[in-house]
C-alpha cells in the first residue's frame, strides 16, 4: 500500500474503542495492509490559538491542554495533529501527558463522561508553516490540507478540537452522508 492511495475517513476516530484495542490509526492502516504509528511530540498547557478558542466558544488566549502527534504511514510522516482539550477535562488525566493512551483518547474521554454526538469538520487548503514543511518533508510550494475537527457532546458543548495538517497530494477525503 502506498501513502498516495490513502482514502481518509473520519468515522474510525469518533467512537470509543475497547480498552485493549490498538489505536484507531494503527488499526485502520493495518486493515489496509500498511503500518500506522504515531509519535507524541509534546503535551502541555498553552494559550489557545484564536481558531481553537473560537471553536470552544471561549476567549482568545484561553488556556487549554494540547497533545501534538506526528502520524506515520509505512514509516513516512503523513500528518501533524494537535488535539486541544479544555483544562477542566484534561488536567490530571492522560490527555495532559505524552504517553500513549490505551484504547485512545476518545475512549478515555467517554470514561470521563464526554461522548461525542456531533462533529464539525472544516477543510482548508493552504501552504504549510515552517514546522509542518519540515516535519512532513514537503517540497517547496507543496500545499497541505488542514482539517479542523470540533467534537461536541449531547448538550452541544465542544470538548475536543483537532487541528490536522497533511500533504494534499497524499490525501483523498471521503465523507458519506445518510439522509433520512
Amino acid at each position: 500500500m502506498s501513502v498516495g492511495e490513502w482514502v481518509s475517513s473520519s468515522m474510525p476516530y469518533l467512537a470509543p474503542h475497547r480498552q485493549s484495542a490498538a489505536d484507531a490509526w494503527g488499526a485502520e492502516a493495518a486493515a489496509r495492509g500498511g503500518t500506522g504509528r504515531q509519535r507524541i511530540v509534546r503535551a502541555e498547557e498553552v494559550a489557545a490559538p484564536a481558531e481553537v478558542a473560537a471553536a470552544f466558544a471561549g476567549p482568545e488566549g484561553m488556556m487549554v491542554a494540547v497533545r501534538r502527534r506526528v502520524m506515520y504511514l509505512d514509516e513516512l510522516p503523513c500528518e501533524l495533529t494537535d488535539s486541544y482539550y479544555p483544562l477542566e477535562i484534561a488536567r490530571g488525566t492522560a490527555l495532559a501527558g505524552t504517553a500513549k493512551i490505551r484504547g485512545g483518547a476518545v475512549r478515555l474521554l467517554a470514561e470521563l463522561g464526554h461522548i461525542g454526538v456531533r462533529v464539525r469538520e472544516d477543510v482548508i487548503a493552504a501552504l504549510p508553516d515552517d514546522e509542518a514543511h519540515e516535519v512532513l518533508r514537503l517540497t517547496a510550494g507543496e500545499p497541505v490540507l488542514r482539517i479542523v475537527r470540533t467534537t461536541l457532546d449531547a448538550d452541544d458543548r465542544p470538548f475536543q478540537v483537532d487541528m490536522m495538517t497533511m500533504p494534499a497530494h497524499l490525501q483523498r477525503l471521503r465523507y458519506e452522508i445518510r439522509i433520512g
